[in-house]
């Protein structure tokens, strides 16, 4: 059986944010969803120029748990841009 989820320390979202190529609707699209926490460890590594280990300590997490956030959302985040998909943020999980 799988631990429970540790609560991780993310800014919420003020409402759902969807991210698509232009000229296409969204109803053609398949939607690829960027979890909040991956989301959250981007922006902490990537745009705060934070390490993995000061990022664990913003979201409460290890370095380890940040190191697999990274991973998952920045995959997520190039297949959107490779394959024409839409992003959708949500505050939920």
């Amino acid at each position: 059986m799988p631990r429970k989820r540790k609560n991780r320390n993310c800014r919420r979202l003020e409402s759902e944010k969807n991210f698509k190529p232009s000229g296409i609707p969204s109803m053609e699209l398949e939607k690829v969803i960027l979890e909040l926490d991956e989301f959250e460890a981007i922006r902490l590594c990537d745009y705060e120029g934070m390490n993995q280990i000061e990022a664990g300590e913003a979201l409460g997490v290890s370095r380890g748990t940040v190191q697999r956030l990274l991973l998952t959302g920045r995959k997520k985040i190039v297949d959107v841009l490779l394959h024409s998909k839409e992003l959708v943020m949500k505050n939920d999980h």
